[in-house]
């Protein structure tokens, strides 16, 4: 079967076409270049056809799904940072990115559209674990923080009521935190080991003190790549259409439990210093994942055997860098 993923050169897209050729699919990739790397495609074995294009142009996105029966969306701006530097541009390639891919699958016959939405539009949850009926949330649309979440809030209802109701038969998977080697360096992992590497002198001090934004009670479920890539997997392509689906753990752990569990995979005992706390953060999230685990799901790294394999790869990156510095 022909697939087109969108954002395929990604940390998450990768995974997923990874997942994808296992299953034998013929995958075809489209992606602008700005945010992934083509050569995490490269190692991968397996027919990956990759295109030149931007998903908020109809007819690049038309060229890229003809002759595709299934259209993964994951094409987006993430990492926390952009969120409040451009918002703009979240915004657009977020909403112009769902109304393109659904248009341009409705035009090409695509049987089934699956949608990368995220656990940003939970924010605060009223339960944990939280599962796919909790409230969506804005809380302040001031607040350039929610471009993201309100970017995938709309994406979710585009997919639903605009290329469902036409026919498409359309599926959100909502991943939680995945984490994993080169997963770019905007994210909270990455950061950390980034600051432990350079706080140690590379690694020369085993005692740190690691100033943090918050006191590190925050919590998180922390997946690794190749669950949450399988996760995103069968929520495709066996989630009943119209539905959505939880992506992740049920194992909530601690900002301050994550820096800990890292700095001992390095050899670096850290000790917190809490600091303020960013507007527009979320204090707990976990997700109920039992409707994908219905359908089969078990996710198999545990946290600790995750999170030291990234900071390991991570930590050797910047050593590298230093090196040659």
């Amino acid at each position: 079967m022909r697939v087109l993923v969108t954002g395929g050169t990604g940390f998450v897209g990768a995974g997923l076409c990874r997942q994808l050729l296992g299953q034998g699919h013929e995958v075809v990739v489209l992606d602008d270049g700005s945010r992934g790397r083509l050569d995490r495609l490269q190692a991968l074995s397996g027919s990956v056809e990759v295109q030149s294009g931007d998903v908020r142009n109809l007819d690049d996105v038309v060229r890229a799904v003809a002759g595709c029966e299934v259209v993964w969306h994951l094409a987006y701006i993430n990492g926390t940072r952009f969120f409040y530097e451009r918002p703009d541009e979240v915004l657009e390639v977020g909403i112009k990115g769902a109304f393109s891919t659904l248009e341009a699958s409705l035009m090409e016959g695509v049987r089934r559209y699956v949608l990368a939405s995220t656990s940003e539009v939970y924010q605060e949850p009223e339960k944990i674990p939280t599962d796919e009926s909790e409230m969506l949330r804005v809380p302040d649309v001031r607040n350039p923080r929610y471009s993201y979440g309100g970017g995938k809030i709309a994406s979710e209802l585009l997919a639903l009521h605009f290329g469902g109701h036409r026919g498409l038969e359309t599926v959100i998977f909502r991943p939680h935190n995945f984490y994993g080697p080169d997963m770019g360096g905007e994210h909270v992992l990455p950061e950390v080991v980034r600051r432990i590497v350079e706080l140690s002198a590379g690694l020369t001090r085993n005692v740190i003190d690691l100033p943090l934004q918050g006191d590190g009670s925050e919590t998180r479920s922390f997946c690794y790549i190749d669950d949450g890539a399988r996760g995103a997997l069968i929520a495709g392509e066996q989630g009943d259409p119209g539905e959505v689906y939880n992506v992740g753990t049920e194992r909530e752990s601690s900002i301050r439990e994550l820096v800990e569990i890292t700095g001992d995979a390095l050899g670096v005992r850290v000790n917190l210093v809490p600091g303020a706390k960013p507007a527009g953060g979320t204090s707990r999230r976990c997700p109920d994942t039992s409707k994908l685990r219905s359908l089969g799901f078990c996710p198999t790294v545990e946290l600790e055997q995750g999170v030291g394999a990234t900071a390991r790869w991570y930590a050797d990156a910047h050593l590298a860098q230093r090196s040659s510095a």
